[in-house]
C-alpha cells in the first residue's frame, strides 16, 4: 500500500478514488490534484512510481492541510468556540445539534438515544 500523509491509500481502485481516504482531501480535491499533477485519471496507486509517489507526497504536503494538522486546527476552533462562550461553543459543551438543526424529535445521534416522552422509548428488560 501507498503511503501518503501518514495515511495509507488502497492500491487496486483509481487514484481518484483513492485519495479520499486521506483526512481532508474529498472527491473534487482528489480530481484538482491529478489534474494538476498531470496524472492519469485511470491510474491506480500500485501503478505509481516512486517519483510520482514523492512528487505526490510533496504536493499534498505544501498546497493542502491535511490529517492531524487539520484535526488540530478543528479541534482548537471548536476549543476556542467553547471559551468564548459562543453560542456554538455551548451546544458543543451540550452535546447538542450545532448548526440550527431541530432537537424535538430528531438529533438521535448528537444526543444519544435518548426518548424523554413516556410511551415511546424501548422497553428495558427486566433482570430476574
Amino acid at each position: 500500500m501507498v503511503r501518503v500523509a501518514g495515511t495509507e491509500i488502497p492500491d487496486n481502485k483509481k487514484l481518484e478514488f483513492s485519495l479520499p481516504y486521506i483526512y481532508g482531501i474529498g472527491h473534487t480535491r482528489a480530481k484538482t490534484i491529478i489534474k494538476s499533477m498531470n496524472l492519469e485519471e485511470s491510474k491506480k496507486a500500485k501503478d505509481l512510481t516512486n517519483p510520482e509517489i514523492n512528487k505526490l507526497k510533496e504536493f499534498i504536503e505544501n498546497n493542502y492541510v491535511v490529517e492531524g494538522e487539520l484535526r488540530r486546527q478543528i479541534s482548537s476552533n471548536i476549543k476556542r468556540l467553547k471559551d468564548v462562550q459562543a453560542y456554538r461553543g455551548i451546544r458543543h459543551l451540550k452535546g447538542l445539534p450545532v448548526k440550527g438543526q431541530r432537537t424535538k424529535t430528531n438529533s438521535r445521534t448528537r444526543r444519544g438515544n435518548v426518548r424523554k416522552t413516556m410511551g415511546s422509548g424501548k422497553r428495558k428488560l427486566e433482570k430476574k
